[in-house]
């Protein structure tokens, strides 16, 4: 660890100037006054700084005389589309907008909540927002109404932006049914929506409410409305993001706009080794925290190259996708999360699309989002021929990475089952309920000490008791991440589960992550879950969900008992693990993540309700027949 660690021991000698040579990176109409602004556990970064996020992203690009270097590419595996535009191309069309936001009444401060599905017009509306110095507020495309209606009644926004469709495989998903029944149901009404239609699904506009994305386009274009950036407060929100809450309350995470900027602008070159110029892909949705930060705005911060896909990683048309967008748009490196190598995998076991296509440009690959584990980074590995596959470890609250392996500063040696190391600006302790740091190898709370670093969330949107509540409270002195992991010797992090993950076991702490770790390595398994479920005599025991492999012939009860001895052998006896179970698939959310919390209200036979998240609600059934068959409860 050498020139990683003199990276971070600078950043701890003088956090306030390392941030400020970071700041360096980015324009600013008027320079901070103060660095760092800390009290009762709030951090405020670069105080009486003014700047503007599309100026940054874009217009100074052009300005340099970089307009025609490609700023987006439009893949959409779902029509088979491909549409490229340089960054002269995407400030018109964002400027445009603007204009268009502008003449419905928007300025800076407003709210304007964003419901679009992968199409580049999201990406536009984003942008415009924060020319204008208006908070964005993006919702996952194709959320349900009473959802959406929530998101509504807490952003408040002036006007909503929508397209009439999103696309699935095999379906078209209608989206203005959706959103007039979210309208209907809110409290808080809207004055506008600006609807983007598309060829395949026409929805029918409401007079005097509803508008057209190209009539307003034109209109605005044939006025010359290009309205120039507003300078904004470099604490000023820039987006509220909204993550679920554990009220069913959903909490809207807030990003400011300076320190989110250099931040990002840090991170790709430190973190991902990405330079102006190169193609970088975030194989995620602009409705997560991933596709505001590395699709949208660090990329473009960074003058490069980013990717907007439309499909999945199989079935669109098959589990070759991913590699042909490599080597079609010469990615460099890319960002997904271990589910959808999964999914991959799951279809094509033994790697055979990779030979098809010309990789030779492509260098790393990224996952976050859900715990990589060792076997998945294992096989991904092997696929790509020896190239780096690097798990790091973030949150929405985080907005860019807390743990990595800074490949821009020394790529250091890769420890299955951990995302590294921690990157400045992130003290990270393992404590245990008392807030007492516990030694090396030993699992408990992963905890942030104060002040969190430029990027992460100031506060949640209109509720500072909440953020407090949340994040400060139970461990005083430090950010509370709710995952729950362990630090080795070598300073390398090991996140095994969120804090609620870990199960107890007559009175022994287990992590249901380091299980999954074990039966993902049977080689007829493709993913995994593992649950803790209620028991009268132990309290908690564990129950292993098996997705197999195509083309697997074997027994279920065979493979089965395989599991359990797999576990029997590496854990032990403790475990307490005696049921496997296989389904055709588990529960997951839009972005990936396995609903384990769900799966357990149902195994335990509690109240449940259908996660707002989820990619496909008919999931939980066969779940429910699966544990009564296999539990008999």
């Amino acid at each position: 660890m050498g020139r990683y660690k003199d990276t971070y021991d600078a950043w701890k000698q003088d956090p306030e100037g390392f941030w400020a040579e970071a700041a360096k990176e980015i324009d600013w109409f008027r320079p901070a006054t103060k660095t760092l602004e800390f009290e009762n556990g709030l951090s405020r970064w670069f105080v009486g700084a003014e700047t503007n996020s599309c100026w940054n992203a874009l217009d100074r690009h052009v300005k340099a005389g970089n307009g025609e270097r490609t700023a987006l590419i439009y893949d959409s595996a779902m029509l088979g589309r491909v549409k490229k535009f340089t960054y002269a191309e995407l400030l018109d069309k964002v400027a445009t907008f603007a204009g268009v936001l502008q003449s419905h009444g928007i300025k800076k401060g407003d709210r304007v909540l964003i419901y679009m599905p992968m199409v580049p017009q999201a990406a536009v509306a984003m942008l415009a927002c924060a020319r204008l110095g208006a908070i964005h507020s993006v919702v996952f495309g194709g959320f349900a109404p009473k959802e959406l209606a929530t998101r509504i009644d807490d952003a408040t926004p002036k006007l909503i932006v929508s397209a009439s469709c999103g696309l699935e495989p095999g379906r078209v998903i209608a989206y203005k049914p959706l959103l007039d029944k979210a309208i209907e149901m809110s409290a808080h009404k809207v004055s506008a929506t600006i609807i983007f239609q598309r060829e395949m699904e026409k929805a029918t506009l409401v007079a005097g409410r509803d508008f057209d994305w190209k009539d307003e386009m034109d209109k605005a274009a044939a006025a010359n409305a290009r309205p120039a950036c507003v300078p904004v407060a470099a604490t000023d929100p820039l987006y509220v993001l909204y993550t679920s809450g554990t009220t069913g309350k959903p909490k809207g995470v807030v990003r400011d706009n300076g320190g989110h900027m250099v931040a990002l602008k840090w991170s790709m070159k430190n973190v991902y080794d990405i330079n102006s110029g190169d193609t970088f892909w975030a194989a995620s949705d602009v409705g997560w925290v991933v596709g505001h930060s590395y699709i949208v705005y660090g990329p473009l911060l960074q003058g490069c190259t980013t990717i907007l896909f439309e499909g999945k990683p199989v079935g669109t048309p098959d589990a070759g996708t991913y590699w042909r967008i490599i080597a079609e748009h010469g990615v460099k490196a890319m960002f997904t999360a271990p589910t959808a190598f999964r999914a991959i995998r799951k279809e094509d076991p033994k790697a055979e699309f990779v030979g098809k296509y010309d990789l030779s440009k492509f260098e790393v690959l990224y996952l976050a989002g859900e715990r990589a584990d060792p076997d998945t980074i294992q096989w991904a590995e092997k696929a790509l021929s020896g190239r780096p596959v690097i798990d790091h470890w973030w949150q929405t609250e985080s907005g860019w990475p807390m743990v990595a392996n800074p490949m821009g500063i020394e790529r250091l040696p890769v420890k299955y089952g951990s995302p590294t190391v921690p990157l400045p600006g992130y003290e990270i302790h393992v404590v245990d309920e008392a807030c007492r740091q516990v030694g090396p190898n030993t699992t408990g709370a992963i905890v942030v000490k104060l002040p969190l670093p430029p990027g992460c969330l100031p506060t949640l949107w209109q509720n500072e008791e909440g953020f407090r509540e949340s994040y400060l409270a139970e461990f005083p002195g430090y950010y509370k991440t709710a995952d729950a992991g362990f630090m080795d010797e070598d300073g390398y992090l090991y996140v095994m589960s969120r804090t609620d993950d870990i199960i107890n076991v007559a009175g022994h702490r287990l992590s249901t992550g380091a299980m999954e770790e074990v039966l993902a390595e049977h080689p007829d398994v493709a993913e995994c879950a593992v649950i803790g479920i209620a028991d009268a005599m132990k309290g908690q025991v564990p129950v292993g969900f098996l997705v197999l492999n195509a083309g697997v012939a074997r027994s279920a009860g065979e493979i089965e008992q395989e599991a359990v001895q797999m576990i029997r052998e590496r854990i032990g006896p403790v475990a307490a693990f005696k049921t496997a179970l296989i389904v055709q698939r588990l529960p997951k959310t839009r972005s990936g993540k396995v609903l384990r919390g769900t799966m357990r209200k149902i195994a335990d036979g509690e109240k449940w309700d259908t996660p707002a998240t989820i990619d496909d609600p008919a999931v939980l059934g066969e779940i429910e027949s699966v544990l009564k068959a296999g539990l008999g409860r």
